[in-house]
């Protein structure tokens, strides 16, 4: 029986540090989020799992899609996928009794599940769920992921323009950080990730010309 991953503080940062070096090393081919390297791509592959059972469609965001639109630095523990409202409770029975801990759900928080073979979180984000934060919700809501270049059956990375999206819904400082690397590393496709977000709401792209200007300002440093 597979034990789940766990570590301790030194033994977290040696997992880190090497998965840097692996991730420098493999990034041309890492393409899909099943090629990630280690425990990350086999949940990957996990969710994939799921996907086909469902016949569903998910994509993947958060800070593996950070990392995969350009900003190296970033990594994260856990994988952020976006999923059709009506396929939630589904998504979560097939789930649990597919190698998945269901974990508790706090009131007023979105669904979180672990796989048990590689102690990876994966945190749900539900069409029409209003990101944001305690004090102050999005102007907008979690897209269905078909919109957002979903493919059935299979895990893919959410476009750059919707990840920023994303982001600025999310209302977060790291999330505004995020964005400012991505602008960096992305510098050709600012003008077509601002059309994109004009389609969405006025506020984004007052906040996007603000992150653009201070991605400026740094890269003059």
């Amino acid at each position: 029986m597979n034990q789940p991953w766990s570590a301790g503080p030194s033994d977290s940062l040696r997992d880190q540090l090497a998965l840097a070096d692996q991730l420098l090393e493999r990034t041309p081919r890492i393409s899909t989020p099943q090629d990630l390297p280690g425990r990350y791509g086999r949940a990957g592959k996990a969710v994939d799992h799921l996907l086909d059972v469902l016949k569903s469609e998910s994509v993947l965001g958060g800070g593996w899609a950070v990392w995969h639109h350009g900003y190296v630095g970033r990594v994260t523990q856990d994988l952020d996928i976006v999923i059709p409202a009506v396929r939630i409770d589904e998504l979560l029975h097939a789930a649990a009794v597919s190698g998945f801990e269901i974990l508790p759900r706090q009131s007023g928080r979105w669904p979180k599940m672990r796989h048990r073979d590689t102690d990876i979180q994966v945190d749900i984000f539900p069409e029409g769920a209003t990101p944001g934060t305690a004090s102050k919700a999005a102007p907008t809501t979690i897209p269905h992921p078909g919109t957002l270049g979903a493919e059935r059956r299979a895990l893919r990375y959410i476009p750059l323009p919707s990840l920023i999206e994303l982001k600025l819904a999310a209302g977060r400082a790291r999330g505004e950080s995020d964005v400012v690397e991505l602008v960096r590393a992305n510098r050709e496709q600012v003008d077509a990730i601002r059309r994109h977000l004009a389609t969405v709401h006025a506020d984004y792209v007052r906040a996007i010309d603000q992150l653009v200007q201070r991605a400026r300002e740094q890269g003059d440093d």
